[in-house]
Parts: structure tokens; sequence; C-alpha cells
């Protein structure tokens, strides 16, 4: 019996709210052997207040030693195998902006390069383009054609849009063309099995065709293709957990994980000020929030501790209008550490706290590492975060006779 069949069986519906504050990125470490990690030097009252009353540990997202992807990171978080399932970067952004992906497709992500005169990438981003100029350029690869294959091309952001082929016989399975290098040309695409192959060829197609469409634009001259990725197929919170689920999040990236996983996505927020608003409207609708705040991963991958610091008090003054509300479990995590001192995400576990009215607080009275690290929550796979989650709303029966 796995987890799921688990929690099919002993779930049990009531009236008790659960929130996840997730932020990304959440774990760090001391830039200096003496120092203080990014989320132990922010002043964080509140959620100190949490920890006095709650219990706290180090979650492990995939496996100890793995450094995760934000994709296996958020579905350890949502309980589900992130080794069993597997979401490629293109179907993430493609449910992100809202594209109903169906059984065969297939997403790619794709970013607009400059390319020099010799036909080698001069910028990966193009510039990180303004997303007035690039959508306009995405929504004219339109009218690209490919025999027997539906093309759909989406503006997402900036640099970044989404293309989706749809038709038979296509597999995910196709290695980037973007080679994470300046100075040299795209890579073809490339099928590592059998069953892509017919995907490779119309990209290879597609990518013919955009350069002719787009040789004439000085930023924006190409673009390469990443992430290809099938439809994945899980079942969803609500047939899992019995929970109706809501997503508040900002990034389109996030927005996907938590569709792809059957949460609603509730509101048009753009700031946490603004998720905190969609939360309170929403509340007497949904039993389950997965809240979403980006900048505590992104200012780690560019290795500003300070700034990271300061974000971590950022998401520590959105917790009064989350306890406000009154949830009955309230949970405050990230889906990986993203330590300035490494500027990447690591394998670090992740701070991970709890608090409900059931819960055996452990002593601390701060929230970090260096007290994660003894909290009574001790260190667990992340993909186990629900089961507590649940048990502590009161959502779960009992197994066994």
């Amino acid at each position: 019996m796995d987890m799921h069949e688990l929690t099919r069986e002993l779930q049990i519906k009531n009236k008790t709210k659960i929130v996840m504050l997730v932020g990304d990125g959440l774990g760090g470490l001391p830039m200096t052997p003496d120092g203080k990690t990014e989320l132990e030097a922010a002043e964080t009252p509140n959620m100190d207040a949490l920890a006095a009353k709650g219990v706290q540990g180090l979650s492990i997202p995939v496996k100890p030693g793995i450094a995760p992807g934000s994709g296996p990171g958020h579905l350890g978080l949502f309980g589900y195998d992130p080794l069993k399932y597997q979401i490629g970067r293109g179907a993430l952004e493609a449910t992100g902006i809202g594209f109903e992906m169906q059984p065969g497709d297939v997403a790619i992500r794709c970013n607009f390069c400059t390319l020099d005169a010799d036909g080698n990438i001069a910028d990966r981003r193009a510039g990180r383009i303004p997303t007035e100029e690039s959508a306009p350029l995405a929504i004219s690869l339109r009218q690209i054609q490919i025999p027997g294959i539906e093309v759909f091309v989406e503006p997402v952001k900036e640099h970044r849009f989404v293309v989706v082929f749809r038709g038979p016989g296509l597999g995910g399975n196709v290695r980037d063309t973007d080679p994470q290098a300046t100075g040299v040309p795209p890579l073809e695409p490339e099928a590592v099995d059998e069953g892509s192959r017919k995907t490779a060829d119309v990209a290879r197609q597609f990518l013919i065709q955009a350069r002719e469409i787009l040789k004439d634009e000085t930023k924006a001259n190409f673009h390469t293709m990443r992430g290809f990725a099938a439809r994945p197929d899980l079942p969803s919170y609500e047939e899992v957990y019995g929970l109706k689920a809501a997503a508040i999040a900002v990034y389109p990236m996030y927005k996907g994980l938590a569709r792809l996983v059957g949460m609603d996505i509730v509101g048009e927020a753009t700031s946490l000020d603004e998720q905190m608003q969609v939360l309170k409207e929403n509340w007497e609708s949904y039993d389950f929030f997965f809240i979403h705040f980006k900048y505590t991963d992104s200012t780690g991958e560019d290795g500003n501790y300070a700034e990271k610091v300061k974000r971590r008090v950022q998401l520590d003054a959105c917790i009064p209008a989350i306890t406000e509300l009154g949830p009955d479990v309230l949970i405050v995590t990230g889906d990986h550490s993203t330590p300035a001192y490494l500027k990447s995400h690591s394998w670090h576990p992740v701070p991970t706290l709890l608090v409900s009215d059931c819960c055996r607080p452990d002593p601390h009275t701060s929230f970090g590492e260096s007290q994660a690290i003894t909290g009574g929550l001790g260190q667990f796979e992340a993909q186990y975060l629900m089961l507590l989650a649940l048990s502590n709303a009161g959502r779960m029966g009992k197994y066994g006779a």
C-alpha cells in the first residue's frame, strides 16, 4: 500500500483549515564559520511566536544529499513522491499560465536569446527583454505550421514563452537546446529515446521557421527550447486527501504545479500583501491553502545574503494576516534550501514549522536551522508533511483494528 492508498482509506472530512506557507529556497547557510544563516539573522518575531507554541524540524525534499529543482521540491511538500512523479519544466510553465494540456501533448519552455553574426549565443535571455516587447514576438511564432501537428505558442513573461505540440506519437524526452553558455551556437533538439524522436523532428522544424521569422530582430533574434515535457498524470488533492485546495502564487510555474495536483488557482496577486487579501477573500471556500513566496529563493541564487535576510523579514510580516483567520494547522516551510553562500539550490534539509492546537510543542522559541535540527519533528522526508498536516487537522482516521 502506497501513501496515497493510505490517505484515500483514512481521510476524514471536516471543516478544518490548513495553510502551507512556502518560502521558496527557505533554508540557508552561514556566510562565515561562526555566523548565522539568513533565517537566523532575520528579525522574525511572528515566526518565533509560532515556534514557541509549535513544533519544528527539518524536511528532506527528495532524498539525503539530493539538491532538488522547484518541481520535485514542491511535489514533496504536496505529498507526492518526487521520484515517482516527475514533471518537466515545460509542463509546469504551460499549466502555470492556464494552458490545459491534454494527454499526448508536449510542452516546452522557451527563452528568447540573442545570436551574434556568427550564429553564436551572445545573450541567453535576449537582454531580459521586457514582456511588452517579447509577447508580440511570441505571438508572431503562431504562424509556424508543421504538417500533422497542432502548434500552440503562448507568451509568459520577459524572455520566456511556452510552445505546446499536439499530435500523435509525441514523447517528452528531448534534450534542451540551450547550451547554458554564451559564445557557442544553440544545440540541436535531440531525442533521448525512440518514443521522442518525432518530437525532436517537430522541434527542429519549429526552430528553422522561428529563426526566419525572428532574423531581423536586434534583441530576440532566436530562441532556445528547454524542459520538454509530456502532461503528467497525478491524482488530485480532492481524491487523495479529501481536501478542496487553493493555490495563491505569483509566478506561473508554481501555479502550474498546484494546478497539476488539482488545486484551484485563486486571485491575481502580484505581491505578498495582495496574496494575503486573496487568502482572506477565499477563506470560506477552501480547506487547504498553498501560499508561495518566491524571493527567498531568487536572492539566494544571486548570492545576496543581506537581501535574502530582508526577504525573510518580509515573509515574517505576513504571518499575522494568516493567524487572524484562525487556521487549524499552519505550516511554514520551503521547497528546498538556497544558501546565498552557494548561490544555488542545495541538498540541505529545510526548516519546517507546524502549529496546531494538538501538536506536541518542542522547547524552542525561535525558528531557524539551529533550532530545527533539534526540533520535535526531527528530520523527515517532505512527502510525509501532508500526513502530519492532515492528522493535526483531525482529517486522518486510525489505521488498522
